[in-house]
């Protein structure tokens, strides 16, 4: 098993962006849920084999149940205690640390026990008691921006967590609802939301298309690394994307996922951006 020294410390992940030099960024990555374990390992084993040979702090994802489906037959998880003792697994063995979504306010204390960062899906980042809740539990809370919201409405969200007493917060961008069936990012937002937080751009995400008539999410990912170039020019603290060993086999959110053999290559380009960028 791989096992790093965590390249910010543990119980600050609050200071992510103070941690990462002006040519590197964050990289959260990993399947879009928890489909089980033997998969999970093999996926957090080639991002921290990647991201180590990088020198890039790297962030686990994984949803330990997906709440938003559109269809009642779409795969939701494997249960939550067990997909969120496989995140804990991850977080010891590796030694790095994970995230997962939340979707309702009594599921912030529990989740909380076995992740580091609780994520507040998009759809829900207007939900106070959610996110007031996330933010009593102490753990950094990272709200995606609504994609019917604008950058600068997101000082909200943020501030609800702010005045809850924890300071951890972190956003990420996610693209905003561009007609029915389509998202855009608008990265005149993105520094909007760096004057809030520490921001994220989520790119697979981004080129979701939503809301098809077969009830199952769309996606472009041949327009990963241009979402992901235009973030890394724009400066953002980190990019985000959902990874698989065969997305096609994925059990959520495959069409819009990056084969994890091109992470690495992906990663070197962004990262000679990031340099030639920080240099101007």
């Amino acid at each position: 098993m791989w096992r790093r020294k965590y390249i910010w410390s543990k119980k600050k992940i609050n200071m992510i962006t103070d941690k990462i030099s002006k040519d590197k960024f964050l990289l959260i990555a990993g399947p879009c849920a928890i489909e089980g374990e033997d998969i999970a390992i093999k996926i957090a084993e080639q991002l921290v084999s990647i991201t180590s040979k990088l020198s890039l702090p790297l962030v686990f994802k994984g949803s330990y149940r997906k709440a938003n489906r559109t269809r009642l037959d779409s795969f939701t998880g494997i249960g939550d205690l067990k997909a969120l003792k496989i995140l804990k697994k991850i977080n010891s063995e590796f030694n790095i640390p994970v995230i997962t979504d939340i979707h309702g306010k009594d599921e912030a204390k529990s989740a909380a026990e076995y992740v580091d960062i609780l994520q507040i899906p998009a759809f829900l980042a207007r939900q106070t008691d959610l996110l007031v809740n996330a933010a009593k539990t102490g753990k950094t809370v990272n709200i995606k921006k609504g994609q019917f919201m604008s950058a600068g409405s997101m000082k909200y969200a943020v501030d609800k967590v702010k005045q809850s007493g924890n300071n951890n917060v972190m956003l990420t961008e996610r693209g905003t609802q561009f007609g029915y069936n389509d998202l855009i990012v608008d990265f005149r937002g993105i520094s909007k939301l760096k004057r809030l937080a520490p921001t994220i751009l989520d790119v697979t995400h981004s080129i979701q298309k939503p809301n098809q008539s077969a009830g199952i999410t769309g996606g472009s990912p041949e327009h990963i690394e241009s979402i992901a170039r235009a973030g890394i020019v724009n400066n953002v603290d980190g990019i985000f994307l959902e990874t698989h060993t065969n997305p096609s086999e994925a059990k959520s959110d495959g069409s819009n996922m990056l084969d994890i053999k091109n992470l690495e290559k992906l990663l070197s380009n962004l990262l000679e951006l990031r340099e030639a960028s920080s240099k101007l």
